[in-house]
């Protein structure tokens, strides 16, 4: 299929730069996150809080493996690459591209991520060890891989579409 599906660390820009990216080749928009908000009419920081990681965790992979779009960018949490199912379905519907930011600039972007709703699993209490368990994951299910570090939104925009062949 012809989709975009941007995964990576929260705060990479995957929803920010998503919305601009797909106004810029002319393709839909979807944020999973949002969809997971609507159907569940809780916010993700509540959700987190109510069902726990691996509640939450389930019904990502519900959702996600459940997404059927065309022609859209997706942004998705930063928590999808636990859910083998949903980021195999995923990898069905476009290429796969991972915004890498390194873990400072994590920490740089982030002022709260209790507040944000970030999934901590078993044990993880901080985003530098969160984002050692991840960028093995999001390696592992990327197509693309595009370095975000120090780029403003706009710079962002534009490495996206060229990696994923768009010439603007």
């Amino acid at each position: 299929m012809d989709n975009l599906i941007l995964i990576g660390m929260p705060s990479a820009g995957k929803s920010t730069a998503g919305v601009l990216l797909a106004k810029k080749i002319g393709y839909g928009f979807v944020d999973t996150d949002l969809i997971i908000q609507g159907e569940e009419q809780e916010l993700l920081p509540t959700l987190i809080e109510e069902k726990g990681a691996e509640g939450f965790l389930a019904i990502e992979n519900r959702v996600c493996s459940g997404l059927f779009v065309s022609r859209c960018v997706v942004a998705t949490g930063g928590s999808v690459c636990y859910c083998e199912q949903a980021m195999e379905h995923l990898k069905s519907l476009g290429k796969v591209i991972y915004l890498e930011i390194s873990a400072n600039e994590t920490e740089k972007r982030i002022s709260s991520f209790l507040r944000r709703g970030v999934v901590m699993r078993k044990g993880i209490t901080n985003l530098k060890e969160l984002h050692k368990e991840r960028v093995p994951l999001y390696e592992k299910y990327a197509d693309i891989v595009v370095d975000c570090s120090g780029l403003s939104i706009d710079e962002t925009v534009e490495t996206l579409a060229a990696a994923a062949g768009f010439h603007l």
